[in-house]
């Protein structure tokens, strides 16, 4: 089962957002051989999911942490 993605996390720029493993941004381990993936808060601002029509769950925050 694949991780939870998070709506805005802590701290995105930490992180390659590429696959469900979520590396470092230093080091990734998927082997893709480019860059690290952002996240879309980091592209599209801390509402981009009402924009891909994705609504939060109601159990958990509007801002979940990773």
């Amino acid at each position: 089962m694949a991780k939870k993605f998070p709506l805005n996390p802590k701290h995105p720029e930490r992180i390659c957002w590429g696959c469900d493993r979520y590396c470092p941004g230093d080091s990734l381990a998927c082997g893709n051989g480019s860059g690290r993936v952002m996240h879309p808060v980091e592209t599209q601002g801390e509402d981009w999911y009402l924009d891909w029509g994705i609504e939060p769950e109601p159990d958990s925050p509007k801002n979940a942490r990773l």
